[in-house]
Order: C-alpha cells, then sequence, then structure tokens
C-alpha cells in the first residue's frame, strides 16, 4: 500500500486526492478528496495570459492543499497542469508559485497525456463490470478543452480538442463583460458550431461511434447528473456510476441554456463556481451524445485525478 498526493490543476478548478494505493487489488482508498473553483484560465483565450488574481486564487487553494498533504504523510506527490496553463505566455509564474508552496514542479502535459489518466482513472474499476460493453468511449470535459479516449483494457486512440465550458462561455456567451442571460439563439448556435467543428477534429483521429459505453467526466457530467437525479445537494456516492439518457440530457441542456442566473443558482446541487458556465458544458455533453449516438452516459466521479494518483503510485514501486 502506498499513500500518494494527487493534484490537477485545469482551466476551472483544482482538486486535490490524498489516498492509500495498492496495486495488487487495483483499490484506490480514498483520504481526502476535495475541489476549489479558481478559474485558473480566466481570459487565457482572450488574452492569452494567466490573470494575478487567477494565479492567486490557484495559490491560496494550493497553500491550503499543502496542509492536507503534509497532515496525512503522503510519500509522494504529484501535481499536474491542464488547458490553461498549456496556453498561456506567462505560465513561468504559474510554475514556479507552485513549487514554492507545495515543493514540486507542476507537469504541464499533453493533451493526450491528459487523456491517458482519464481513462485509468476513469475505467480502472469498471474492468470486472460485464453489464457494461467495451469498448469504452471516456470524455472529459474540462473548462479549457475536452478529453477523447477510446479503449478496452488500454488506450487505442486518444484527442483533446479546444472545447470545454470555460472557453466555450468565454468566447460566445460573453458580451460586455458579462455572461448573457440567458443566451440569444445566435450566441447558442455559434456555440454549437465550435463544438461540432472539434467533434469533426477528435473523429479525425478517435472512432468516437465504434464504442459501446460513453462515460464522462468531470463537473459538467457530474452537475447534469445531480441535475437529472434532482437531488437535494450534491452527493458524490449518487452521482458515481449513475447514468443518464441523451433524451434527459437534452431536456437539461434545453433548460439551462434558457434559464436565468438565479434559476440555475437555486438548483441544490449546483457549485456556485459553475453556474455560469454549466450551460456550455451540457451542450458540449448532448453534442457528444447526438454524434456517438449514445443512448445514455454511465457517469464516474474517478477520473484524470485518479489517473494522476495511479502514475504517482506506479513510481512509488
Amino acid at each position: 500500500m502506498t499513500r500518494v498526493a494527487a493534484v490537477d490543476c485545469g482551466t476551472n478548478s483544482i482538486r486535490l486526492l490524498v489516498a492509500d494505493a495498492d496495486p495488487a487489488t487495483g483499490e484506490l482508498t480514498d483520504l481526502d478528496r476535495r475541489m476549489t473553483i479558481v478559474r485558473l484560465g480566466q481570459g487565457v483565450d482572450r488574452t492569452g495570459r494567466l490573470a494575478p488574481q487567477a494565479l492567486e486564487r490557484t495559490f491560496a487553494a494550493c497553500r491550503e492543499y499543502a496542509e492536507v498533504i503534509k497532515e496525512h504523510g503522503a510519500e509522494r506527490l504529484r501535481f499536474v497542469a491542464t488547458s490553461a496553463s498549456r496556453d498561456a505566455e506567462n505560465r513561468d509564474d504559474f510554475v514556479r508559485g507552485v513549487l514554492d508552496i507545495l515543493g514540486v514542479e507542476p507537469e504541464v502535459i499533453s493533451g493526450d497525456q491528459e487523456a491517458e489518466f482519464s481513462f485509468t482513472g476513469a475505467t480502472r474499476e469498471l474492468a470486472g463490470r460485464d453489464h457494461l460493453d467495451r469498448p469504452y468511449l471516456v470524455i472529459d470535459i474540462g473548462g479549457g478543452s475536452t478529453e477523447f479516449v477510446v479503449g478496452d483494457d488500454r488506450v487505442r486512440a486518444a484527442r483533446s480538442v479546444d472545447v470545454g465550458c470555460v472557453r466555450m462561455t468565454e468566447r460566445h456567451l460573453v458580451r460586455e463583460g458579462a455572461v448573457t442571460d440567458p443566451p440569444t439563439a445566435e450566441q447558442v448556435a455559434a456555440m454549437r458550431a465550435d463544438i461540432e467543428a472539434a467533434l469533426d477534429l477528435a473523429e479525425e483521429t478517435v472512432p468516437l461511434r465504434e464504442a459501446r459505453t460513453l462515460v464522462g467526466l468531470a463537473g459538467s457530467v457530474t452537475t447534469v447528473s445531480a441535475i437529472a437525479q434532482e437531488l437535494p445537494e450534491y452527493d458524490s456516492a449518487a452521482i458515481h456510476h449513475s447514468r443518464v439518457s441523451r433524451d434527459r440530457v437534452r431536456e437539461i441542456t434545453d433548460w439551462l441554456l434558457r434559464s436565468t442566473h438565479a434559476e440555475r443558482a437555486a438548483v441544490p446541487s449546483m457549485h456556485p463556481g459553475r453556474v455560469d458556465v454549466i450551460a456550455a458544458g451540457a451542450l458540449v455533453l448532448l453534442s457528444i451524445m447526438e454524434r456517438t449516438g449514445a443512448e445514455e452516459v454511465v457517469v464516474s466521479e474517478h477520473d484524470i485525478l485518479d489517473g494522476i494518483a495511479w502514475s504517482c503510485a506506479s513510481e512509488a514501486r
């Protein structure tokens, strides 16, 4: 058993997992799992730089995580950074800040590496479930990018494309510095066209339509599941391995695109940091389901963070 800590720093959120990993049994036992909305990617699509306020929010979360990691006595730590820090001109400021606080240099991984970690984290525990047909298509809808991975026991094909809930919101739904509430039909159509173009790119590399089971990861997908179940609060146990039909995803997406900020904020399972970006994330999910013909999505709370933890445990052996 190896005690590891994994940090996944994305465009919208930063997350920590401290866990005991047992490679012999394939079990990962959580000791602490938490998420903080930091919006590291705020404005990156427009300016090409990480904003000072976004960096400070991220560093504040890192200081909190450093205390948790120390408290649990993790033997190894791996910090992975994704879309926003890949794109930013001033990413060296980000690297120095994380190194000062946590003592490790963040690994700014490629989209393909991100996809492999996501696949491992999402599917390792599905191996013994005979009611889920293979191959799997794992989709990780992040803030700045979406990863597509097809595989069974291992990755067969992967692609990362630049559509995510934050990037699509900032690119299509913001006018005069504020999110249009609700968006116009023209804005939604432009966003949908952007997503469809990205799916065309993904399909050049990944056989999206060959998959038999669609597995959805990250906050946009888990939030859609929470809404579909009408949960009184966010409940990871109820969400993990839940299934949401394509028709239900369409109903929820249509409502999100018609709703106001206040109406979305009133959803009891909605994290405040997702209120303005959830409609775009849901539309990405719906577009993928329509493109692939998937009748349902299997929702996983285990994702790239778990994949990072497993990679950390493997290096420790």
